[in-house]
């Protein structure tokens, strides 16, 4: 790996690591928030459909975004957008404004959403040039992010520190950290003509990628892994709370063992990928993750609930990252496929919130987490759509001649 991949690849785990400590920073206030706000739980799940819209909406456009411009300036752009929804949302915790939060998380996830699947192309095409697994090191990377804000929050809730001054704070650390990574991405990475996008190589006219079967089963996959660790980022510090009678610092330092189980999971995914294989990857993380779900429902002791929730994360860890890199390696237009199936995860994030917002304020939280149980076992018996070493006919172009021999877990990638 030459120096300059070398330099691109930290400066997306800097990114990477940026949009985690914003998702934690946000999630283990949740409490607070709410209890500022004065809403009840289904109000609560209104607020965060703020942050589900806008999730949509970014993740919806981010894939024309990235092809008309490139990776780098959506990048930007979109961490740019989720800092400033921060700090709209610091304004209205400081002023208790329910329409100021909702706004402010609307822009918070779709500067997420427009920046993920940029991040995620750039960091396929790092794949492709290295040769090296990355995909599941740079979601790490979000994860370790996620316990570096979540610790930050938990011991700002102790301390009794206001959520404004909070986010404030983990709004500057995010500016200095976008400043650094921005210089090492190059531009053009994901840039196509009109015309690539409707024909390949040689002219020959592929068909629609929603049209493709596999695809779609991938997204699948997605959708579920996406709401195994949306659901908890979204409810788990309230899930404690409420569900298991913790108080607001215990929950939030069972979101950060959940934080910490995703990261130890994506860090160590690529021995397991290339030792075993994505099925089995994918058939053990749902087993996990269903497992952990079980107890946290059916258990009524808190000790047994935290500890579930290590499986539940560890569970959750590799679904997305592997799943993309999946759907990019499946065939011809490889941003095309990624965005396809991120809009179908990202499905998640918007029918999450609400969703288990009104099923919870009904039958409870713990109940609701039943549907979140259903969706991580399908992704088991789905598990076959992720091996892409073989493509069905119309789906992807002959392999090359100069393709490295295929390794357990991850298809030949052309020789760069």
């Amino acid at each position: 790996m030459d120096e300059a991949v070398r330099r691109r690849r930290q400066a997306l785990f800097l990114v990477f690591l940026l949009a985690g400590i914003s998702m934690s920073s946000w999630v283990t206030r949740t409490p607070a928030i709410r209890d500022q706000l004065d809403v009840s739980t289904a109000q609560m799940g209104l607020v965060l459909f703020g942050l589900s819209l806008g999730s949509m909406l970014g993740i919806s456009s981010s894939g024309r975004l990235v092809s008309r411009y490139g990776t780098r300036p959506v990048i930007v752009w979109g961490t740019w957008l989720l800092l400033a929804g921060m700090v709209t949302i610091c304004w209205g915790s400081f002023a208790a404004s329910v329409p100021l939060v909702t706004v402010g998380l609307g822009a918070f996830g779709a500067g997420m959403g427009v920046g993920d699947v940029a991040v995620n192309v750039d960091g396929a095409d790092v794949e492709r040039i290295s040769g090296v697994t990355t995909l599941p090191a740079l979601h790490g990377f979000f994860s370790l992010g996620t316990v570096c804000g979540a610790g930050a929050g938990m011991a700002a809730t102790a301390a009794g520190v206001p959520v404004y001054w909070h986010l404030a704070a983990a709004v500057a650390a995010s500016v200095g950290l976008l400043l650094h990574a921005v210089r090492a991405i190059p531009a053009g990475t994901g840039r196509t003509g009109p015309a690539k996008h409707r024909e390949d190589d040689g002219g020959v006219r592929h068909p629609a990628v929603w049209k493709d079967g596999r695809l779609l089963l991938i997204g699948a996959i997605v959708l579920a892994m996406a709401l195994a660790e949306g659901s908890a980022n979204d409810w788990l510090p309230l899930l404690m709370v409420d569900g298991h009678g913790m108080g607001a610092t215990a929950g939030s330092l069972v979101y950060t063992g959940f934080a910490a189980a995703m990261t130890v999971g994506r860090f160590t995914g690529t021995f397991f990928l290339d030792r075993y294989g994505r099925i089995t990857v994918v058939r053990v993380s749902a087993a996990s993750g269903a497992l952990g779900l079980l107890l946290v429902v059916v258990s009524d002791s808190p000790v047994v609930a935290g500890a579930a929730v290590l499986f539940w994360g560890l569970g959750a860890s590799l679904g997305f990252p592997l799943a993309l890199s999946a759907a990019g390696e499946s065939g011809p237009d490889e941003t095309a496929r990624v965005s396809l199936v991120a809009v179908i995860g990202y499905v998640a994030f918007l029918v999450g919130p609400p969703g288990l917002g009104f099923l919870g304020e009904h039958i409870g939280l713990r109940p609701a987490m039943l549907v979140v149980l259903a969706c991580v076992a399908c992704a088991a018996f789905l598990a076959p759509a992720v091996d892409t070493s073989r493509r069905g006919a119309g789906t992807a172009s002959a392999p090359h001649a100069d393709t490295e021999p295929t390794r357990p877990g991850r298809p030949g990638r052309p020789v760069p």
